[in-house]
């Protein structure tokens, strides 16, 4: 999640480099990643290994990350070979709740779930892993349409598939296999090539073959595909690897550097009133609090498996380094429960701070798999936190950590500035500090919408037109979420001009060239992501109020000028699919947006 906030495929890629480079010299060839599920509700835990609510935005990080991995060839030097996961629609989730059951129609599949894994295929993916959900009453690890009719047949992959751990013996308990016996045959049947971890195709395949059951076609298949990716990783040819000590492998500075630069891309400023960041000579007695303050654990985030919190920069470390000794720190409160016995003397410390910086959010493991969380509000221990330290009258910044979107509503009242850091990993806390001290200006911006609350989910900028826009929201709630996709603060100022249109007519096999410009009127270089959108006004199929179709980040120096191009090519910008997967371009009205610029053209 905090990388597709980067809005830069280029330095995902990189860091996909770096993780492909340690795990290639400690004799790993494979990676189960990246996950390109599109996440629309932050109830579910796994939102924040994929890329967002946006399927373009997905497939554009998603191909970034498998080029990344596997390099110009799997056998080379460091690449090792990708996995796209979970497919597909796991993202789908009924309430948010992991594992359970997906209803999903086959034109909504191919308008949203299907096509970061099409981007990523297309990307050269060696492998994939099919989904533990049921999709409208066929589990994906069961599921001939997806794996085969879609994936081989339509896509024409020929690496191989596996099954998510212990998927195929769930056949069972997801009630489509009567025993084992049957999960194997049908698992295998349909197209899933590999079983991970419940033996059910150890046990199993001999026997069916045996009695005929399973056609040996399907197993040699299975196997040929298997082998093919082991053939063009090399690893009949090279099967060894060097041995090399942990200091030759890991936390290389040159790693460690892709690593900051990419947190700091990643963080996105949401609130900065009158300017408070980034934080001048003058702030120079520095109050950090916050149970992620002095915490290099919690900041790896989920699945950060063998990662150390001992290699860690905290972001108390971190802002030391640039701070020195004028940094003081108390905890002031723990993630949850009832312990108030910190905030007195984290009251005192505020009101003797020039500005006090508070570390607040989530575990780590309050977010991944089997993460689900019905509330999104930090526990209200931290919310009384804020609002106390902001009532001793100091300059509060609230930098918050999590995997998902989170409520902010009432927080964003308490501070004066206020960042999302995601769980910024090894060097978050140096990224926090360059971020903090303005030698990095921050240019993240959200890949998914904030909620008002949980009760406003499943909540995301796309969604299709309704019948009476003006009606039919929640009487209790605001209808608008707290932030927006596409949302994030710069320490300058970017003016949009109007959109420029080569034509206001395109032809089905013509291309529409859209121009805008974009003018850094502030004080600070700094990079911008400019978003385009399309909107479809009339369509056989219904489309959604708006449509991301290109995004580009580009540095604009202060006082200077970019042009941002878009290129429109009908059949590839404008098209949508029907339930088969099929194309469908129709003649009418569409509007380009970008920023607050929108302008209309026809297709002809």
């Amino acid at each position: 999640m905090a990388q597709a906030c980067s809005w830069n495929p280029g330095i995902v890629g990189e860091a996909c480099e770096v993780s492909a480079s340690e795990a290639k010299s400690s004799g790993v060839f494979w990676t189960f990643s990246p996950m390109v599920d599109v996440a629309r509700d932050s109830r579910w835990g796994r939102v924040s290994e994929g890329y967002g609510e946006d399927p373009y935005l997905n497939g554009i990080m998603g191909a970034a990350a498998v080029r990344g991995y596997q390099g110009e060839s799997l056998d080379g030097e460091n690449s090792i070979a990708a996995c796209l996961k979970h497919y597909v629609g796991y993202a789908y989730s009924q309430g948010g709740r992991d594992y359970q059951y997906t209803e999903i129609s086959r034109q909504s599949l191919w308008d949203t779930a299907l096509p970061p894994f099409e981007e990523g295929v297309k990307a050269g993916a060696a492998t994939l892993m099919s989904s533990f959900n049921d999709i409208s009453g066929v589990p994906g690890t069961a599921n001939h349409y997806t794996l085969t009719e879609v994936l081989r047949d339509k896509w024409g992959f020929d690496g191989f598939v596996v099954s998510d751990w212990d998927a195929i013996k769930q056949l069972q308990t997801q009630g489509v296999a009567e025993d084992r016996a049957e999960a194997c045959l049908k698992a295998i049947s349909a197209g899933v090539d590999m079983d991970m971890v419940d033996d059910v195709y150890l046990e199993n395949i001999d026997s069916l073959v045996t009695t005929g059951i399973l056609d040996e076609k399907i197993l040699d298949e299975a196997v040929r595909r298997i082998l093919r990716v082991k053939f063009r990783l090399g690893l009949f040819e090279n099967p060894y690897i060097e041995e090399l000590s942990e200091d030759e492998r890991f936390l290389l500075p040159e790693y460690r550097t892709v690593a900051r630069n990419l947190a700091s891309e990643t963080f996105v400023l949401l609130e900065n009133r009158d300017g408070l960041l980034p934080l001048s000579s003058e702030n120079s007695r520095i109050a950090v609090m916050g149970p992620l303050a002095d915490n290099s654990v919690d900041i790896l985030g989920s699945w950060s498996a063998f990662g150390s919190g001992e290699d860690a920069v905290s972001i108390l470390d971190g802002l030391k380094n640039v701070y020195g000794t004028d940094v003081k720190y108390v905890a002031g409160c723990p993630f949850d429960g009832n312990d108030r016995s910190g905030f007195a003397a984290a009251k005192r410390i505020a009101r003797a701070s020039d500005a006090v910086i508070l570390c607040m959010g989530e575990k780590a493991s309050w977010s991944g798999e089997n993460a689900s969380r019905a509330s999104l509000a930090l526990p209200c221990i931290q919310e009384d936190f804020i609002r106390e330290i902001a009532a001793c009258g100091k300059p509060v910044i609230v930098l918050v950590s999590s995997g998902r979107a989170v409520e902010l509503s009432r927080i964003a009242e308490w501070a004066d500035a206020l960042m999302l850091i995601w769980q910024p990993g090894t060097e978050g806390g140096n990224a926090v500090a360059d971020i903090i001290s303005g030698k990095v200006n921050p240019s993240g911006k959200l890949a998914i919408t904030f909620p008002y609350n949980a009760e406003q989910q499943p909540s995301y900028y796309n969604q299709r037109q309704s019948a009476r826009p003006f009606m039919g929201h929640y009487q209790d709630i605001p209808k608008e979420p707290v932030y927006e996709f596409g949302y994030g603060l710069s320490y300058t100022d970017f003016e949009y001009g109007d959109i420029r249109l080569s034509s206001p007519v395109v032809t089905e096999n013509g291309t529409l060239v859209a121009e805008i410009d974009v003018t850094n009127t502030g004080k600070t270089d700094g990079q911008e992501t400019l978003l385009w959108f399309v909107r479809d006004h009339s369509a056989s199929i219904s489309r959604p109020v708006k449509e991301l179709k290109h995004f580009e980040k580009h540095f604009i120096p202060a006082g200077e000028t970019y042009t941002f191009r878009f290129e429109i090519e009908p059949r590839r910008n404008l098209s949508y699919p029907d339930s088969d997967g099929n194309r469908i371009l129709e003649k009418g009205k569409f509007s380009l947006i970008a920023g607050d610029s929108e302008t209309g053209f026809e297709l002809r």
